[in-house]
């Protein structure tokens, strides 16, 4: 008891279990947009309704969470990961700040794009199951076949070792770096303009934050979209391309640039929906949890 009152009075842990929260709030919300998304990229064509259509009729309901544990399983010490990573770098950039103010704009942009860089090397490995699981097709004859998160990295591991649950990295790095810093630049610009002085006082509304986070997803993703488009083709195919520009050139060449934005719309909504219930969940149980212990919601910044 005394190591868990130690462990839940520390600023860190407080920051931890509310990333948590977040993420946790984020995948549930979104997965099966997730999964439209990652068919419609990966298939020949057809819009999110069409896909939706035929992957209920086909596979049911259950196929839209269809790899939804690996994401959920990991998204505490991933958010955890993200959410201190930006607080200290946005801090460490931006040394001119005093501490009870809020990092400038100026931090929260570099602060994101070392986030998104450092994030990566987690979340490459976990999106690369993730899709392999997306991507399997369930028949009545295969149902019994359809393997699980564990199965699927053991034989990517056993077939291309360390180097294949890796692959895709390089345009992982590529698209989470920018869009961090997009994606924390506009949260924080965006809440100040609809609430001002909400980023020293902490005190915006949960409309200001559901808007706030729903517009910074979507402009993230708008910015990085046809380099997800990439990851996701390299990814689910481990021997078809041999690296960014062989798979830009070949999708552009044979499906033409049209392409690189498919299933973008499927994205955009997904994004508001989950970094909507991503930073109302994270803000609220910072709110919880500083205000149990008789904090100020501040102590986080």
């Amino acid at each position: 008891m005394d190591f868990w009152s130690e462990f839940l009075a520390t600023s860190w842990a407080k920051e931890f279990l509310a990333g948590g929260f977040g993420g946790s709030a984020g995948v549930i919300a979104g997965y099966p947009l997730d999964t439209l998304r990652i068919r419609q990229q990966f298939a020949a064509g057809g819009s999110a309704f069409a896909v939706c259509r035929q992957v209920l009729a086909t596979e049911g309901l259950v196929s839209l969470y269809r790899g939804m544990a690996a994401p959920l399983a990991s998204v505490t010490f991933q958010n955890a990961i993200a959410f201190q990573t930006y607080a200290l770098l946005s801090r460490v950039i931006d040394d001119a700040a005093a501490p009870e103010d809020p990092p400038s704009y100026r931090g929260v942009v570099m602060g994101g794009i070392g986030t998104g860089a450092i994030q990566s090397l987690v979340l490459s490995p976990i999106e690369l199951v993730k899709i392999r699981l997306q991507l399997q097709i369930s028949t009545p004859s295969s149902a019994d076949r359809l393997e699980g998160p564990f199965a699927i990295a053991r034989s990517i591991f056993r077939s291309e070792g360390l180097k294949g649950m890796y692959r895709g990295l390089a345009v992982t790095v590529l698209r989470d770096a920018p869009a961090h810093g997009v994606y924390f630049w506009s949260y924080e610009y965006t809440r100040e303009f609809l609430h001002p002085g909400c980023r020293k006082n902490g005190q915006e509304s949960f409309r200001t934050m559901l808007l706030a986070g729903g517009l910074a997803g979507v402009s993230s993703w708008i910015c990085c979209y046809p380099l997800d488009v990439i990851k996701t083709r390299i990814q689910a195919n481990s021997h078809k391309y041999s690296g960014i520009i062989d798979c830009f050139r070949r999708s552009v060449k044979e499906e033409g640039h049209n392409v690189l934005w498919r299933g973008m719309g499927t994205a955009v909504a997904r994004a508001f929906v989950v970094n909507g219930a991503i930073f109302t969940a994270y803000e609220t149980a910072l709110r919880c949890l500083f205000n149990n212990n008789g904090d100020h919601v501040n102590a986080k910044d």
